[in-house]
């Protein structure tokens, strides 16, 4: 009579199979398999969260340097529209001086000679300058040439000058 065999399966020499190819590495069993499988989904799931993470990270940082850019046009623009109301207002005073018919009529007589009815303008004349005003008054002036023909005349001699001259 032969004794009941052990519930391991046995090869045909009768050894102990599934022990020793665990050993091996050649089958796993279902709670390595498991196991694996449950690392593999924390590891996809980590990655998956460290993604995310890094991109809201950069969204809050290009978030960031969106907003600084904008706060420095704003701050440029403040201080142009500033820049502009002070030379308005400068503007705006000069209107409201020029606007008083004392000022007009002051600026008329020293910018422009103006006098009011019945008034004989006076016009003092410098005795140095006199014979210079005389003298510009019986000149002629030249005759304008273009830059080539100033070359001309400085090469081969100005033609209005020799035939007056008789050369």
């Amino acid at each position: 009579m032969q004794v009941p065999s052990q519930s391991h399966p046995k090869t045909a020499t009768g050894a102990n199979t599934a022990n020793v190819t665990s050993a091996i590495g050649m089958q796993e069993t279902a709670g390595s398999v498991r196991a694996r499988r449950n690392t593999l989904f924390t590891q996809t799931v980590i990655w998956v969260t460290a993604l995310i993470c890094v991109a809201f990270l950069l969204g809050s940082l290009a978030q960031a340097w969106s907003n600084s850019q904008l706060a420095r046009q704003v701050q440029q623009a403040q201080q142009q529209l500033q820049s502009v109301q002070a030379h308005h207002d400068a503007l705006a005073q000069m209107a409201g001086y020029y606007s008083d018919p004392a000022v007009i009529e002051n600026e008329a007589r020293q910018q422009l000679g103006y006098v009011r009815p019945g008034e004989h303008p006076i016009v003092i004349v410098n005795p140095a300058q006199q014979p210079t005003q005389a003298v510009a008054q019986h000149t002629t002036s030249p005759v304008q040439h273009g830059f080539w023909q100033n070359w001309w005349n400085t090469f081969f001699g100005d033609p209005a000058y020799t035939s007056s001259n008789g050369k």
